[in-house]
């Protein structure tokens, strides 16, 4: 099925929970291999990490701050306002939180953080695909998402013309301009690394080729109406 300006793709309830399951799962893993693995993250992430390096504030309490303004940059992305998109990424974000901490703990407990350089490389990395994939699975089933996520999806069909590598880069400039402001302040660029890098090359291009590979079956269910909401 192809999608045409104002209709909705249409998947089953029973895949499109699935994908939103399967997704937030593997979302959470693979953001706990790049934590457990500390050879670079997400920007997001790395831009929590310098802000609480510059001004003290919890990591946590910051990232939560990044996904309420992300859910509410996005009712402006989309012309109006949407209180059940608003409270679903509000859910997913807590949900989210939860399970990054226990795949962070399962992570450590095998010992993945005391494995050579090279190994946590690959771990790091491995992380950023698992978390690239997840994003494409719950984006296409777009029950709740995490607000960044509903962030690029927005931006990639009402303004990028589905193009995911403009949207992730568009979706990057925040987070970078927040981590060179604590730089200048600080002198110090942490939480930047090789996965870090990898996730800035790599994010948009593993999203669609994921929504070519992965379970190709599941559509975009992604609502494009005639007036440029969705």
């Amino acid at each position: 099925m192809e999608q045409k300006e104002g209709q909705l793709i249409k998947n089953t309830k029973t895949e499109r929970w699935i994908g939103l399951v399967v997704g937030l799962v593997l979302n959470a893993a693979g953001n706990g291999l790049c934590i457990v693995g500390a050879m670079g993250s997400g920007l997001w992430t790395a831009a929590a990490i310098n802000l609480n390096d510059w001004q003290g504030w919890n990591i946590g309490a910051v990232l939560f701050t990044f996904g309420v303004l992300n859910a509410l940059t996005n009712l402006i992305l989309i012309h109006h306002w949407d209180w059940p998109r608003l409270i679903g990424e509000i859910i997913y974000t807590l949900f989210f939180s939860y399970f990054v901490n226990v795949f962070t703990w399962v992570f450590t407990w095998l010992g993945l953080g005391s494995w050579s350089v090279l190994a946590r490389i690959f771990v790091s990395c491995f992380g950023v695909f698992c978390f690239c994939v997840a994003i494409s699975l719950y984006q296409r089933a777009n029950i709740i998402m995490h607000p960044n996520d509903d962030t690029t999806n927005i931006l990639r069909f009402l303004y990028f013309k589905g193009n995911a590598t403009a949207s992730q880069i568009a979706d990057f400039i925040p987070p970078i301009i927040v981590a060179i402001v604590a730089w200048i302040a600080t002198g110090k660029l942490l939480g930047i690394n090789v996965a870090t890098v990898f996730s800035f090359l790599g994010n948009g291009v593993i999203i669609a080729w994921a929504d070519e590979h992965v379970w190709p079956q599941l559509k975009h269910d992604f609502k494009v109406t005639p007036d440029g909401q969705a």
